[in-house]
C-alpha cells in the first residue's frame, strides 16, 4: 500500500489557495476573531479534497527462480558411451527433481562444439552467460553443470559472470580413470622433398593407474604407409627424423597402443602436417641434333624457375671427320661418364630429344639409364625419324624400359593430335584447352613414328588412331614416349598453335610423380569441417568412399562424376581429428580441425578445474557414478536469502524474492460520501460557531 495525490487543480492553484487560507487565518488570529480555527480547518479540508489524496494497492505475483542447467555434449563426452549414457540419465533425473518445485524455472542448455570451429574446446561458462543474459542476477538461483570437468573457459573470478548464486557440478566419468595420450611438441610446417626433417612427440600417462615408466612403442606412418617404430618414455620428449617423401601435403602419423581399460583411445594418435616443397628440379636434356623442336623444350624448361636445366646438343658426332683440329673447335666435350655414371641419380628427369645411337654413348651407359629408371628415375623420349632408323635407341639396352618399339615406319601427312578414351580421363591430358572439340581447337602435326604393341597408357593418338603419347611405369620409375617431333608447331602458333606448354609441363611433372597428376588417386581435403573427397581414375565408376571417424564410426560418402576420370563428394564432419578415407584398394588420411585441439589434450574426468568456482560460489561438486553402472543425484535444497555456505550433499538453490506487478488499485480518500460528509461537517461547524 502507498499514498499519492491526483489533484483536480494545478499545483500552483492549490498553493495559492493555501496561502489565501493562511493569510485569512493569520488575520483572524491577529484580531482574535471567533471561529478562525474552524474556518482554517474547513479551508484545509477543501484544499485536501481538491488535492484528491489516494491510497494505492499493488497486485504483485512472485517471479520464478531461474536455474540454468548446462549440459556438456562435447566430443570428450559423446565419444565415450559410458559418459554419454550417464549424462542422459542425470539430465532426466534432474528435470524430475526440479519439477517438484513450482517456483523453479530450469533452463536446459546443450553445449556442443561449433561445427565451424577448427580447434574444438568445451566452453560451458560462455553458454551459461548467454543463458541468463535476459534475466536479472537476483532471479538466478543457481547454475548446474553436467560435465566431465574438462572445461576450457573457466573464469578467473566468478564476479565476471555477474551472478551471486551457487554453481554446482555433476561430474560424469569414474573417479579412478586413467588415460594415455600422445601429443605433438614440435613439428616443421614445411620441408624440402628428399631432405630430412625432425618431429618431436611426447607420450603422456595421466590418472591414478600407471603402466610403469618404461619405454612404449610408437608406430609411425607417413601418408598412410608404415614408416617404422620408435621407443618413447612417457613424459619425455622424443624426436623422430624422416625424409619428406613428396611435394604437397604429407601426413606423419604417430600412434601408441591403448592401455587396457583407459578412458579413450581417441587421443592415442597425433599427426604432423608437413608441406613438401621441391628443391629446384634437375633436368638433363640431351638433343641428338639441332632441330626446330629443341628450342621449344629448352624455352619451356628455362622459363620454369624451379628447374635447373643441363642441356647438351650433339653437334659433331664421332663419325663426322672434317679435318678440323680439335683445338680450333668451339664445342664443349660431352661429359658422358660424369652425366651417365657418376651423377645420373642426381637428375630428377632425363629427356632424350631426337637422340640416336651414333657412338657418343657406350652401350653400357644405356644400361645405366635403364637401371636409373627401374630404381625410381624418370625418362622422356621425344622421338623423331631417328627412332625408326638403324641408329635407334630401341636397338640398345634402353629398349628394356621403353613402352613401345618402333616398326620402322614413319607416318606423314597432316593430322590433329587427339585424346584417346583413356586420355580423356588421364590427368596429364584430361582438360587440355581445345581438346573437347572435334576437330580439336589446335593446329595440325605432320609426322609420327609408328610403334608396335605399346605398354602402359596411350593418352594421345596420331592419324588413324596410332599411338602418339605413351605413359608407362617401369619398376619404381616412369617413362613417357612422345612419338612426334612436331610439337614446336604449336609453340610457333601454326594454325593457331596449341597447348604445348601445358602438355609438356604435365608430362614432366607426371614423370616426377606429382601427386595431382596420378591417374589412380584418392585425395581428401578439409576446409574447416567440410571434408571433400576426390577420386581420380582412368577406369569406371569407383563407387562411394568410406569415411572412418576418429571415434571409429564409419559412414559412406557418394562420389559424383564432375568430369571424365574425376569423381568428388563433400560432407560436413561433426568430429575433429584424424579421418581415414578409403575407396577400393586406395586409402588416404585427412585431419579435420586443429591438429592439437584442446578437447583431446586431456580426457580424464576431473573436478580440479571447477573446484575453485564451486568454492567461491558455495556450490557442490558431486560425482554421478554410483559404482554399479548407474548414477546418484543429490537432492535439491531451496533456501531464502543469500547462500553463505555450501551443503555437502545437496544442490542449494537461492530462491528469489523478485515479483512482477500485475495491477494497481486506488482508493480516493475524499471521493464519494466520505469526502462530502467531511466537507459538510466543516461547514456546519463554521455555521454553528458563527451562531453563538
Amino acid at each position: 500500500m502507498s499514498f499519492s495525490f491526483a489533484p483536480f487543480l494545478p499545483l500552483p492553484a492549490l498553493v495559492a489557495l493555501g496561502l489565501v487560507a493562511a493569510l485569512i487565518a493569520a488575520f483572524g488570529f491577529y484580531r482574535s476573531l471567533r471561529g478562525t480555527t474552524i474556518r482554517f480547518l474547513a479551508f484545509l479540508a477543501l484544499i485536501a479534497a481538491l488535492a484528491n489524496p489516494q491510497l494505492q494497492f499493488e497486485d504483485r505475483a512472485p517471479l520464478s527462480t531461474v536455474v540454468p542447467v548446462i549440459v556438456d555434449q562435447s566430443q570428450s563426452q559423446t565419444d565415450i558411451p559410458a559418459r554419454e549414457k550417464m549424462t542422459e540419465e542425470a539430465l532426466k533425473g534432474l528435470k524430475e527433481r526440479l519439477a517438484r518445485f513450482p517456483g523453479i524455472e530450469p533452463r536446459i542448455v546443450t553445449v556442443k562444439t561449433p561445427e565451424d570451429s577448427d580447434a574444438p574446446s568445451t566452453r560451458l561458462f560462455s553458454a551459461l552467460t548467454s543463458a541468463i543474459s535476459d534475466v536479472p542476477p537476483a532471479r538466478v538461483g543457481a547454475a548446474i553443470l553436467i560435465t566431465d570437468g574438462e572445461v576450457h573457459d573457466v573464469p578467473a573470478s566468478i564476479k565476471s559472470l555477474g551472478i551471486d548464486a551457487p554453481i554446482h557440478t555433476l561430474l560424469t566419468g569414474k573417479a579412478d580413470e586413467f588415460d594415455r595420450r600422445i601429443t605433438l611438441v614440435r613439428a616443421p610446417r614445411f620441408g624440402i622433398v628428399g631432405q630430412p626433417q625432425t618431429v618431436t612427440v611426447k607420450v603422456i600417462d595421466e590418472g591414478m593407474k600407471q603402466n610403469g615408466t618404461g619405454p612404449v612403442t610408437v608406430t609411425v606412418r607417413i601418408n598412410g604407409d608404415a614408416a617404422g617404430t620408435i621407443l618413447a618414455t612417457p613424459g619425455v620428449e622424443t624426436p623422430y627424423s624422416f625424409t619428406v617423401p613428396r611435394a604437397g601435403s604429407n601426413i606423419v602419423e604417430f600412434s601408441v597402443a591403448a592401455l587396457p581399460g583407459e578412458v579413450s583411445a581417441i587421443n592415442n594418435k597425433t599427426v604432423a602436417l608437413v608441406d613438401g616443397i621441391r628443391q629446384n628440379l634437375r633436368v638433363l636434356l640431351v638433343s641428338g641434333e639441332p632441330h626446330a623442336g629443341e628450342r621449344a623444350w629448352r624455352n619451356l624448361l628455362k622459363s620454369d624457375p624451379s628447374v635447373d636445366l643441363v642441356h647438351f646438343t650433339i653437334l659433331r658426332p664421332p663419325e663426322k671427320q672434317d679435318g678440323t683440329p680439335i683445338n680450333e673447335l668451339s664445342l664443349i666435350a660431352f661429359p658422358t661418364r660424369e652425366l651417365f655414371v657418376e651423377k645420373i641419380r642426381q637428375f630428377d628427369l632425363i629427356i632424350l630429344d631426337r637422340y640416336q645411337n651414333r657412338g657418343v654413348l657406350p652401350l653400357l651407359y644405356y644400361d645405366n639409364i635403364a637401371n636409373y629408371v627401374r630404381e625410381g628415375g624418370a625418362l622422356l623420349v621425344a622421338a623423331g625419324p631417328e627412332l625408326a632408323s638403324d641408329d635407334s635407341i630401341a636397338m640398345t639396352p634402353l629398349s628394356s624400359v621403353l613402352p613401345a618399339l618402333p616398326t620402322g615406319t614413319i607416318s606423314t601427312g597432316g593430322f590433329y593430335p587427339r585424346l584417346s578414351e583413356i586420355g580423356k580421363k588421364h590427368p596429364v591430358t584430361r582438360d587440355l584447352p581445345g581438346a573437347s572439340f572435334e576437330p580439336p581447337h589446335w593446329g595440325r602435326w605432320f609426322r609420327s613414328i609408328d610403334v608396335d604393341k605399346p605398354q602402359g597408357e596411350t593418352v594421345m593418338n596420331a592419324s588413324d588412331g596410332k599411338p602418339l603419347l605413351i605413359l608407362n611405369r617401369v619398376g619404381k620409375g616412369r617413362v613417357a614416349m612422345l612419338l612426334s617431333d612436331q610439337g614446336w608447331l604449336w609453340a610457333r602458333g601454326f594454325e593457331g598453335g596449341g597447348p604445348h606448354v601445358a602438355l609438356y609441363r604435365r608430362i614432366a611433372h607426371w614423370l616426377m610423380k606429382e601427386p595431382e597428376l596420378e591417374e589412380e588417386a584418392l585425395t581428401a581435403k578439409a576446409s574447416g569441417h567440410l571434408l571433400t573427397v576426390t577420386r581420380q581414375t582412368i577406369g569406371g565408376d569407383p563407387g562411394p568412399a568410406t569415411i572412418t571417424t576418429p571415434s571409429g564410426k564409419t559412414e559412406t560418402l557418394p562420389l559424383q562424376q564432375t568430369e571424365p576420370g574425376r569423381y568428388s563428394g563433400a560432407e560436413k564432419m561433426h568430429d575433429t581429428g584424424l579421418f581415414t578415407v578409403t575407396n577400393g584398394t586406395l586409402s588416404t588420411l585427412v585431419h579435420v580441425g586443429a591438429v592439437d585441439a584442446p578437447e583431446f589434450k586431456a580426457m580424464i574426468s576431473t573436478p580440479s578445474l571447477l573446484q575453485p568456482v564451486a568454492d567461491a560460489s558455495h556450490g557442490l561438486i558431486k560425482r554421478l557414478d554410483d559404482g554399479h553402472g548407474g548414477v546418484t543425484l543429490p537432492d535439491i535444497l531451496p533456501v531464502n536469502g543469500p547462500v553463505r555456505t555450501s551443503d555437502g550433499e545437496r544442490l542449494t538453490i537461492r530462491m528469489t524474492s523478485e515479483t512482477i506487478l500485475k495491477g494497481i488499485d486506488t482508493l480516493p480518500l475524499f471521493a464519494g460520501f466520505g469526502g462530502l460528509a467531511l466537507l459538510l461537517f466543516a461547514l456546519s461547524a463554521m455555521w454553528w460557531r458563527e451562531g453563538r
